[in-house]
């Protein structure tokens, strides 16, 4: 595997794991994120560096298959350019729905 994915692959998977690092010693209680200012500005950022590794790895290797890629590149313009059209509800779906499966898919990219 070219090493700038690879390194791209880590950087989605330590955003990942970042993010999940978050609720280690507290609840997954939605209105306790809704409330955390700090704590959705924080997971936006990471949900913006999977989408700009996402979008490196798939324009220099469009073979990589990673599933939603082209929802998580948008995702990741949404948040930089329409943050305000962002909702918190839509943020805590993808957080509670798609990165575990977005880290297991992730992983065995690196394993292979």
């Amino acid at each position: 595997m070219d090493e700038r994915i690879e390194k791209w692959l880590y950087d989605i998977r330590f955003a990942i794991e970042e993010i999940e690092s978050f609720f280690e010693n507290t609840d997954r209680i939605f209105a306790n994120f809704k409330q955390n200012t700090m704590l959705k500005r924080a997971i936006e950022r990471n949900l913006e560096i999977i989408g700009e590794a996402t979008n490196r790895i798939l324009k220099q290797n469009p073979e990589i298959e990673i599933t939603n890629a082209r929802k998580i590149i948008n995702l990741r313009n949404l948040v930089i350019h329409s943050y305000d059209s962002i909702s918190d509800e839509n943020i805590w779906a993808i957080i509670i729905n798609n990165l575990p499966e977005l880290e297991k898919e992730i992983q065995k990219l690196l394993n292979d």
